[in-house]
């Protein structure tokens, strides 16, 4: 039930249109118990000749048109008014289609903004464990499944309620004993029904999961096309692709055959049900007890009673697996927010910065930084050199707040990093990663993306600095090239000096490269470099590399060995002394002299 009231959240602005919609159908639910009715008249009483079994009021709006013996001289009239009835009914109809519709497709669009903006906002460490396919999956076919929900079943929710209501007063009213024979094994249909949507629920669970899975496949195989062709891996991907859709394949026939296991034992009970109603409403017809009229009535109201009945099997199949998609929706939604500090703090920041003790776990309880403590002064450049997993690019998270340390302190510019407006301070910091991501648009919108309103003259001169400006107008179409998605179009080397172009523009204090030059050579590296260094002197710039010539002018190198700071100075120092620094400068140096041999 907390799943539904998250639903009814989600009505909100459009409860009006689906009370408006329920309205409808019921009006529509009278005109159609109306007909049966008018038909039982024309036989009974038009051609019969028998009295009148109708309100009074019925009795006066005929009497006014000339009674019994003209609409027997016109028997078209009843079947105008059978027409009429039919019309009135198909326009509530067409309302309340219209209606639920309309409030439905508004509903779903304000769940896929609202679990867009969510996304937009959780924390870094969300994207670690989800799974991208599965999320896609969330907020397409889980939401399509709870438009459906709202469009074709709530409403026929209140359709059921209102022809149960309607079919059972009129019928006691016309005969009881039959009433009861009518209404004999709909307890039971109602009951199979109750216990087939316990048992359907887990199936519907199991199915959203297996296309999750599916789906995430499917996406991964996609993003990495390239990594599967060299290494020519295209058959155990679809081996791979294969099994997980064989067990999609099996879940959803699973569910099928609950599907078809429920409608075909209901259809039998409701056939059951309407063969005992005609068998004994013909007994009693000819037997004298009830009128043929009545039996027309009553055999027309059974399928209207039973559709509500069995319809609820459906209603409740569909509830349950809205239940499940509203339970991923919400899990979403449920998820914390990456949100600043009430009146976090807005410093003009300059690019000082000093780490004093700190030290950082995940969540596994897995300690990756211990007593981190160093000093940087506005406008020095720090590289930072390590083994993988030895804390290089998890240090820069947290000077960009993707992660908050657990004790010590960091500071920029004597302000406490827990204390800055988490907004604020991505705005001053720039990065580039190592794996840049770049979106299927022209270059130059890529490029526009780091800071609304550029001029062009801003983005070739950022261009220019990362050496990447001749290559665009090389191109056919220039700053207009189409880099396809995630600047696959690219070489490697050209996306990440795209990447830092794109990381100049924001004009930064702070600029942070994470292996980011590790896709161009050693020379565009040092032109890269010496063009920063000529653009601004006072930009705080942090450098991950494993290429010594990169690291070696920077004005402090820090070295990183699982999780701590294990030497730390300038290049002519570290060379100078045993340790993990000295002996990649020996092994590099080595390469080079071989290569130059």
């Amino acid at each position: 039930m907390k799943n539904f009231r998250l639903l009814w959240d989600f009505m909100k602005g459009n409860r009006l249109l689906y009370l408006a919609s329920i309205i409808s159908i019921g009006i529509a639910t009278i005109f159609s118990f109306l007909s049966p009715l008018v038909i039982r008249y024309t036989i009974d009483t038009v051609i019969g000749g028998n009295a009148a079994n109708v309100p009074l009021w019925v009795i006066n709006i005929i009497d006014s048109i000339g009674g019994a013996e003209t609409l027997r001289q016109k028997i078209w009239l009843c079947s105008i008014a059978v027409v009429l009835l039919s019309l009135i009914n198909g326009i509530f109809t067409y309302f309340k289609g219209k209606w639920s519709a309309v409030a439905s497709e508004s509903i779903a669009q304000n769940m896929k903004d609202m679990l867009y903006d969510k996304l937009q906002n959780v924390t870094y460490d969300y994207y670690v464990k989800a799974e991208t396919g599965d999320l896609i999956q969330r907020c397409t076919s889980d939401v399509d499944t709870v438009r459906r929900f709202l469009s074709m079943q709530l409403v026929e929710v209140g359709r059921a309620i209102f022809m149960l209501i309607m079919a059972i007063s009129i019928m006691f009213s016309l005969d009881v004993r039959m009433t009861v024979v009518s209404m004999a094994l709909i307890p039971g249909i109602f009951l199979f029904s109750t216990l087939y949507y316990m048992k359907v629920k887990d199936s519907f669970l199991e199915c959203d999961e297996s296309e999750g899975k599916l789906t995430t496949v499917l996406q991964e195989n996609l993003t990495g096309v390239r990594v599967v062709r060299a290494f020519a891996r295209q058959q155990y991907e679809r081996e791979k692709f294969d099994e997980i859709n064989r067990d999609f394949r099996g879940k959803v026939t699973h569910l099928i055959s609950l599907l078809a296991w429920y409608w075909s034992f209901s259809d039998f009970l409701s056939m059951l049900q309407t063969g005992i109603v005609v068998v004994l409403g013909v007994y009693w017809t000819v037997s004298g007890h009830m009128t043929l009229g009545t039996l027309v009535v009553f055999t027309t109201y059974e399928g209207m009673l039973l559709w509500p009945v069995r319809q609820m099997g459906r209603i409740l199949t569909d509830m349950g697996k809205t239940s499940v998609a509203l339970g991923r929706i919400k899990e979403i939604l449920d998820e914390q927010l990456d949100e600043d500090e009430e009146e976090g703090l807005k410093p003009d920041i300059q690019g000082n910065i000093e780490f004093s003790h700190v030290n950082f776990k995940y969540e596994n309880g897995k300690e990756v930084l211990h007593d981190i403590t160093f000093k940087v002064k506005k406008g020095q450049t720090v590289a930072i050199l390590g083994p993988t997993g030895s804390g290089k690019s998890t240090l820069m998270h947290l000077l960009h707040r993707l992660y908050d340390y657990e004790s010590g302190s960091i500071k920029i510019d004597g302000v406490e990093l827990r204390n800055i407006d988490k907004k604020w301070l991505r705005e001053k910091i720039g990065i580039v990663l190592q794996e840049p991501f770049l979106y299927s648009k022209t270059i130059k919108e890529n490029l526009k993306m780091a800071k609304e309103g550029v001029d062009e003259d801003r983005i070739y001169q950022s261009a220019r600095i990362a050496h990447i400006h001749d290559v665009i107008t090389s191109f056919e179409k220039g700053y207009d090239t189409l880099v396809g998605e995630r600047g696959v179009t690219l070489s490697g080397g050209q996306k990440q000096r795209v990447a830092i172009a794109r990381a100049l523009i924001k004009d930064c204090p702070i600029l942070i490269f994470d292996d980011s030059l590790s896709a161009v050579d050693t020379e565009t590296d040092a032109a890269i470099r010496k063009a920063l260094k000529e653009r601004k002197k006072d930009v705080t710039t942090f450098i991950i590399s494993h290429r010594i010539n990169t690291l070696s002018e920077a004005d402090l190198i820090l070295v990183m060995e699982e999780g701590r700071i294990t030497e730390m100075g300038k290049h002519e120092t570290l060379v100078n002394k045993p340790g993990l620094y000295r002996r990649i400068w020996e092994i590099q140096n080595t390469k080079e002299d071989i290569l130059t041999a």
